[in-house]
């Protein structure tokens, strides 16, 4: 199994107007790409009932928005799932820069005695393996199947059942982000929502952009959200994922946002380098941050980010300079092939 179709697997585990005087000419709008033109096979071959994109670039390219099936639009909300982990790390970064904590302290520092069981424990486990997803620790939805609200600590302690995998091998595990999240609460005193908020949500002017918290609707305008098998699951409790998948984003939202961390507007060079260093995950996996090389030798950056009724990535280039973000509303992309076709055309130079 290739990287990218590995990464694809692992379970949870968006508009402005510009407005122009009346007595200028309306700007055209960027010619369709080949990657609009593969959108539709998200609907027919990959068992979505509708498809949208956002692409942009800064040197001169502008936005692109295609979309594909009905009832869905440039405009709305939707959950982002495990997209929230790069606003997590993000905000784990920040704190790191500020020296409020270091990522060789141990989980135990922040958390005494929480991580205790069936092996587990976090005495010998630091947060730069919760970041990268080294830790071992079991993946709480594999038990819930991402559909049971949890506190935090029930998510943890469903985990802490299970032994750990081995030590220092990459495992894509949500509940290293919880955990997370509750280091960002026992070091600042706020939510990890609050903290997001504050130094990335605002300041980056993602107005589409929120933590619901228990709130189980979406904000308007928002379409629908679809299972597998077309149950509506609309109305879903975040909590269920909680700081591994919260997040509620619009299209637009996402590219600003992987274009503004990307782009070195969140992070010193040097903590951004931390950020998308793969040593420690043997090449797989950053903190937050993964890497996809394409067939044409291009590598992006972004996260994936599923949960039920929703999938969501969004891929940039080094620096931020051209990002794109995708969507289906509902959990899974039936055929695999897609998606990776998809980031290929778009970001790999095309001939004439």
């Amino acid at each position: 199994m290739s990287l990218l179709r590995a990464l694809l697997a692992v379970p949870v585990s968006l508009m402005l107007l510009a407005l122009t005087p009346a007595a200028s000419p309306a700007p055209s709008a960027p010619a369709a790409q080949p990657t609009d033109t593969l959108l539709p096979s998200l609907v027919a071959q990959g068992g979505a009932p509708a498809a949208a994109l956002l692409a942009k670039e800064q040197s001169g390219g502008g936005t692109r928005y295609a979309e594909a099936g009905p009832g869905i639009a440039r405009a709305d909300h939707f959950r982002a799932g495990s997209i929230t982990k790069t606003f997590i790390a993000a905000v784990v970064l920040q704190l790191a820069s500020e020296h409020r904590l270091k990522l060789s302290d141990t989980v135990e520092q922040h958390l005494p005695g929480l991580v205790r069981g069936a092996g587990n424990d976090g005495r010998g486990l630091t947060l730069r393996a919760l970041l990268t997803h080294t830790s071992g620790l079991s993946d709480f939805t594999t038990d819930t199947r991402g559909l049971v609200p949890l506190t935090p600590v029930q998510a943890v302690r469903i985990a802490l059942t299970h032994p750990p995998a081995g030590p220092g091998r990459y495992s894509y595990s949500n509940t290293n982000y919880v955990l997370l999240g509750m280091v960002i609460q026992q070091v600042t005193g706020d939510s990890y929502a609050t903290e997001a908020e504050r130094r990335i949500i605002a300041p980056l002017r993602l107005t589409g952009t929120s933590f619901p918290g228990s709130r189980t609707s979406l904000p308007s305008p928002h379409g629908r959200a679809y299972t597998t098998d077309g149950s509506d699951i609309t109305g879903l409790d975040p909590r269920v994922a909680g700081a591994a998948g919260e997040l509620v984003s619009t299209l637009a939202d996402l590219d600003r946002f992987y274009a503004a961390l990307l782009g070195g507007r969140l992070l010193s060079p040097y903590w951004l380098h931390e950020m998308t260093d793969t040593r420690t995950a043997h090449g797989l996996y950053g903190m937050g941050l993964f890497p996809v090389k394409l067939p044409c030798g291009t590598t992006v950056w972004g996260h994936n980010g599923r949960i039920a009724g929703s999938y969501v990535r969004t891929a940039a280039t080094v620096g931020g300079r051209r990002v794109l973000t995708f969507r289906v509303n509902t959990t899974w992309i039936a055929d695999p092939d897609l998606e990776p076709a998809l980031l290929a055309t778009e970001f790999c130079p095309r001939t004439s």
